[in-house]
């Protein structure tokens, strides 16, 4: 009989870590933004079908990034926990605190179980108060730890250049327009394999917005942003790019980095000039006619 391999808990709880934050890192970041009337939530999100912006309860609001089977399980036991803690005693004591401590009790205890993988998730919890500095944002990670935050946070992706950026821009107290302009102006921020920067302009319809807004006057603050307003709200940003490419990577044919004149109507790879229709293939042959045959002799 063969004796197993030994792995101590130190190397063990080390891979599980690194294998949780690799797979959150390949996601897009998400933000946090505190502003005069409530809480700005914001990320990148190309799909028109999954949020990864919802709401809790009345006033509580869960983001998350990493994998979406595995956090919207978690937001489906935290809609059913505050739903059944506000219905048993009093819609009051559903609380940001008392979900982000649930959340931190089951990520923890799969994280440390040798039994499944860890979770590779991290989560925002926000509540809104009655005033700014009643607010509260609690970050969690794949391994349970909770962390208080004041005036934004990061989480997923490119965290470090996000949140270096708003640590530079961020002003307490703004308006929405501020804090949604920089909310959107950092998560175009991202860097190359040198450590360059290689910031790009988000194009509206891949954002996906929610606010907390204490000025709304029924009881459930939660409203999400369309893409209408939040084109009035941005205004004119230049030129937006939605998948940008990496310097050197080959182009499909057709696009401006394979053609010198894309415009030239003498260019067979040209969709959008020149007599080739846009749904024919502009290099095959033009057919050609049939041969007819020359009228009979009658002498």
């Amino acid at each position: 009989m063969s004796m197993p391999f030994y792995v101590s808990p130190e190397q063990l709880m080390k891979d599980r870590a690194d294998f949780a934050r690799k797979g959150i890192s390949r996601g897009r970041s998400m933000v946090a933004v505190q502003y005069a009337d409530g809480i700005l939530l914001a990320s990148e999100n190309v799909s028109q079908a999954l949020h990864k912006i919802s709401e809790i309860y009345d006033r509580i609001a869960f983001a998350a990034v990493g994998r979406y089977n595995e956090f919207e399980n978690l937001r489906i036991a935290g809609v059913r926990l505050a739903d059944m803690r506000g219905y048993a005693y009093d819609r009051r004591d559903v609380t940001g605190r008392g979900l982000a401590n649930a959340y931190a009790q089951t990520l923890g205890t799969i994280f440390s179980s040798g039994g499944e993988k860890p979770y590779e998730v991290e989560i925002f919890v926000a509540e809104i108060g009655d005033t700014a500095d009643a607010d509260q944002v609690y970050r969690l990670t794949y391994d349970g730890q909770v962390a208080d935050e004041h005036g934004y946070a990061v989480i997923g992706g490119a965290a470090d250049v996000v949140a270096g950026y708003l640590a530079e821009h961020y002003r307490e107290g703004a308006p929405l327009t501020d804090a949604l302009a920089l909310a959107v102006a950092a998560l175009g921020r991202s860097t190359n394999d040198r450590g360059e920067p290689d910031d790009r302009v988000i194009p509206v319809k891949d954002l996906e917005v929610a606010v907390l807004d204490r000025t709304r006057a029924q009881p459930r603050k939660f409203s999400r942003i369309g893409p209408s307003r939040l084109e009035a709200l941005l205004g004119d940003r230049g030129p937006t790019e939605s998948n940008p490419v990496e310097e050197g990577a080959e182009h499909p044919p057709g696009t401006a980095a394979t053609d010198a004149h894309p415009d030239d109507p003498t260019d067979p790879t040209d969709q959008e000039s020149g007599d080739a229709p846009p749904l024919q293939d502009p290099v095959a042959p033009p057919p050609v006619a049939p041969p007819v045959a020359p009228p009979p002799d009658n002498d």
